[in-house]
């Protein structure tokens, strides 16, 4: 990679670390609040209504996707007057699935929400005022997200910072308003969070409008892009099929066999699993324009390289942080919440094991996404994804054993990332045997010896504050030392050491 490039990434993913450890750090804490302001009850009422509306939003996914490669293409070949056709093109679709999802959720979700959903009478209320809320919050947001995939397709990861900021300060508002006003607290708590979201689209859209030249309204669409943005996000549907599948999906059959308090453990794991793997995502997130522009250039070795690097360094990172949470998971959340809802534990730890693989799957989709030669890749992979749903269904009806649900989703991400690097192979020249040595047997034994010396101390260990300072110094030297010697390749290793001597050299201010 050009040295240019490697700083534009380094400087962005600064950019996005700051912004995620400042939501990380705030969601920790006002969760912990706000499930002891809600109750149990509320909280699961919360997750899985909202989860209803979000269903419906299943097809934004594709559209986001799809808008985003194309701005970065058009950005890639430098033709601005593209650029901004693309731009109209993709917001003149936005709305009309914005309009879509309304009538949608007002249909077909509400006849599930009154019919099948498992909510107590005495809180249906306050669940209508969720549900009515999401949606709302949905078609604002699915509207105006090609003023967000702007900012992305520019590399402008700083702006996400700074409208993080407000953001932060926002939801600790919330946290004390739920305090102090005498109102219905789930009310409250939907009505105060969608207001702080309209506020940050409206500063999206604000920003990209003042900076970027193609960010405009317009009445006239090319309707030739129009169609070409519409055909790659209709097979790219499929896709996001599966991504309601294993999230909402998910959700509502967990409701259905074991009721809200269930749901609650889910979305207390889902934002565990949410804060570590945002380290990783904001990596990505820096990555993904840098290979969709390599592609548009023809740029093919540097597009690999950024394929393997992006991927075993996402995977690393995401292991080095997720090792001492998923041994420690009971104590962290007993720090944490005090009360721990029952199989959240469990939960964790599955959703650990999935985020990893997962992490390995983002190069890989962007770099499809990049050719724009979609169809076969979402309708096996996609296919794939969503038998989750049913299969879980299936097996809990046999076994109502909750954790199943995640076991099954587990082995149906690493059966659709095989599926992956097959199909990839003719696209961008990818071989699963290529991928195999460069990161696959790189990761596998740095996984094997990274868990010897926890584990030692795990089981030998009584629970208690010491075993887990030991714990996580464990797990750094092992994996510290396990993905430098094994892991990384000897650029990479080269790499590293000059960034270090740098480091050195700064600190000891010698040359």
């Amino acid at each position: 990679m050009s040295n240019s490039s490697n700083n534009r990434i380094a400087k962005n993913t600064l950019f996005l670390y700051f912004r995620m450890l400042l939501t990380m750090c705030v969601s920790l804490y006002t969760s912990r609040v706000i499930l002891r302001i809600l109750g149990v009850e509320d909280f699961g009422i919360n997750n899985v209504v909202g989860g209803i509306v979000a269903m419906f939003g299943f097809m934004n996914g594709s559209l986001s996707s799809a808008t985003a490669r194309f701005l970065t293409f058009e950005l890639g070949t430098k033709n601005m007057d593209r650029l901004k056709k693309v731009f109209v093109s993709s917001l003149a679709i936005h709305l009309i699935l914005a309009i879509l999802i309304v009538i949608l959720a007002e249909t077909i979700g509400l006849w599930f929400f009154y019919n099948k959903m498992v909510i107590p009478e005495a809180r249906l209320d306050a669940a209508m005022w969720v549900f009515q809320l999401s949606i709302l919050s949905t078609f604002v947001m699915v509207t105006f997200i090609p003023f967000n995939s702007t900012l992305i397709s520019h590399e402008k990861m700083d702006m996400y910072a700074y409208i993080s900021i407000f953001d932060v300060v926002a939801k600790l508002a919330i946290v004390y308003l739920l305090t102090i006003i005498p109102f219905d607290k789930l009310k409250l708590y939907v009505c105060l969070f969608f207001a702080v979201q309209m506020f940050d689209e409206f500063l999206y859209v604000t920003f990209s409008r003042r900076h970027f030249k193609e960010a405009r309204f317009s009445v006239s669409i090319d309707k030739g892009i129009f169609r070409e943005i519409f055909s790659f996000a209709g097979w790219n549907m499929i896709g996001n099929l599966a991504y309601m599948g294993f999230t909402t999906g998910v959700n509502l059959v967990l409701n259905v066999f074991f009721g809200p308090v269930v749901n609650a453990a889910r979305g207390i794991a889902v934002q565990v699993q949410t804060a570590i793997s945002s380290f990783t995502t904001n990596f990505q997130m820096a990555m993904n324009p840098q290979i969709t522009k390599s592609y548009a250039s023809k740029d093919f070795q540097m597009m690999h390289r950024l394929i393997f690097t992006g991927s075993k360094f996402s995977f690393f990172l995401l292991f080095f942080l997720s090792l001492p949470v998923f041994f420690e998971t009971y104590q962290i959340l007993s720090w944490w919440l005090g009360t721990i809802p029952a199989h959240t534990v469990n939960f964790i730890r599955l959703m650990l094991m999935i985020s990893l693989i997962d992490t390995l799957a983002n190069p890989v989709i962007v770099s499809s996404h990049a050719t724009g030669q979609i169809r076969n890749f979402n309708l096996v992979v996609g296919s794939i994804l969503l038998l989750i749903v049913p299969i879980s269904y299936w097996v809990l009806t046999i076994a109502p054993i909750p954790e199943l649900v995640f076991i099954v989703h587990f082995f149906m991400v690493v059966v659709a990332q095989i599926a992956r690097l097959v199909i990839l192979k003719k696209y961008v020249g990818i071989s699963l045997k290529m991928y195999i040595d460069k990161i696959i047997v790189r990761v596998v034994p740095v996984i094997f010896f990274s868990l010897i010396l926890p584990s030692i101390i795990f089981y030998f260990m009584p629970p208690s504050f010491v075993r887990f300072i030991c714990i996580g110094f464990a797990c750094v030297l092992s994996v510290g030392f396990s993905v430098y010697y094994i892991g990384l390749d000897f650029e990479e290793k080269r790499f590293i050491n000059d960034k270090m001597l740098v480091i050195k050299n700064k600190i000891f201010n010698t040359k």
